[in-house]
């Protein structure tokens, strides 16, 4: 494939400019003005944080966005899916309270949030795809119905499929409950009972009620356990191991697979911001300190290409001495932090199926 234009500025401001002008000068320069916007829905996918987790993008960008859309004469909304794991978002009800909790309401974002697969994540519609690995993707129904799809991204490190990047914020993001469970199916944790001290984390976080404790020793029901990893996360012995090879690869390529079933047959646009550059996904109810330095913002019609920028510059960017990495002698940062993790997996899948090129020609602003 021909090489995708990535467009890129950094957060440097002068006192003519401040930061969400300069997004929206941003997008304009990258071409979001191209797609005929009037009249049309217009969903902004994007994650509004889990409560407790402070590295999320502010509602101000969303607002940015939100208000360029409705310049060119579109319908935004905000939107997301629920998650399989317990938290503040498993619900249309607690997800839009998180939301506002977390700053985005209809007066600071100059928009309205709608929860795509609805009250309890059962509202989605059956994608046909026909991937390598998915044939019918389950994505959020508000999220289809819409003309048009803009996904506005933060850009981080993720414990599972190496980055948190447009493909994640489409596939994953974009999968209903059921669609969640299908692209987790394949990754199922297993457990280390010399390190396991029977504390009840595990139990307390899954939704499935899959860890059981008998004798101060835990055991996963793989017949309940969906493979979203929450229990990994909340060990605080590290007694839980993910099962990733093959089944990190799996889930890359699922994801990718179901970003394409979000994007394909529509005009699509992609944001990026590479800020508070956490390790882990902004599901987690805390974050840890930021790995690098914030990189910029990036814009692109491909978001294979935009996650392959991203991930790139991000590498090439000095690293936080006081971050957490499980190898930092890698020379990827994000194989650095996460070393059973392997985030091409998701560009090299897109570009197979056609989602996207990672070639990319970077283009300043």
């Amino acid at each position: 494939m021909a090489a995708s234009k990535v467009y890129f500025t950094t957060f440097h401001t002068t006192l003519e400019e401040n930061i969400q002008q300069k997004l929206s000068r941003l997008l304009l320069t990258a071409g979001m003005d191209q797609i005929d916007f009037k009249n049309r829905y217009v969903a902004i996918k994007m994650h509004f944080g889990e409560p407790g987790n402070l590295a999320y993008l502010r509602p101000n960008y969303a607002k940015t966005v939100a208000d360029l859309v409705r310049q060119l004469g579109g319908k935004p909304f905000l939107t997301d899916c629920n998650t399989l794991y317990v938290g503040g978002r498993k619900n249309a009800l607690d997800h839009i309270e998180s939301a506002y909790v977390n700053g985005f309401t209809p007066y600071t974002t100059g928009c309205h949030i709608i929860i795509a697969d609805g009250l309890k994540g059962s509202d989605d519609v059956a994608v046909p795809v026909d991937g390598e690995y998915v044939k019918n993707a389950r994505i959020g129904r508000a999220l289809m119905d819409a003309d048009i799809v803009i996904s506005l991204t933060h850009f981080k490190g993720h414990e599972a499929t190496g980055i948190g990047g447009t493909i994640k914020n489409l596939g994953m993001g974009g999968g209903s409950r059921a669609g969640k469970k299908e692209m987790h199916a394949d990754g199922k944790p297993t457990v280390n009972e010399s390190k396991c001290i029977g504390c009840g984390a595990c139990r307390k976080i899954c939704a499935h009620d899959a860890p059981t404790i008998e004798n101060r020793k835990m055991h996963i029901d793989t017949n309940k356990c969906v493979g979203c990893g929450r229990c990994i996360a909340v060990c605080p012995m590290d007694a839980i191991e993910g099962v990733y090879d093959p089944n990190g690869h799996l889930l890359n390529c699922k994801m990718a697979e179901y970003a394409k079933a979000v994007v394909q047959g529509r005009p699509s646009f992609h944001i990026s911001l590479a800020m508070d550059i956490s390790p882990n996904c902004d599901c987690h109810p805390e974050n840890d300190v930021p790995v690098i330095p914030n990189v910029g913002m990036f814009a692109s019609f491909d978001p294979v290409a935009l996650d392959e920028a991203c991930a790139e510059m991000c590498s090439r960017m000095p690293r936080n001495p006081n971050a957490a990495f499980e190898d930092a002698s890698s020379d990827d940062l994000f194989h650095a932090v996460h070393t059973v993790t392997h985030w091409q997996d998701q560009t090299e899948h897109g570009e197979k199926i056609g989602l996207g090129s990672r070639e990319y020609e970077l283009i300043e602003i």
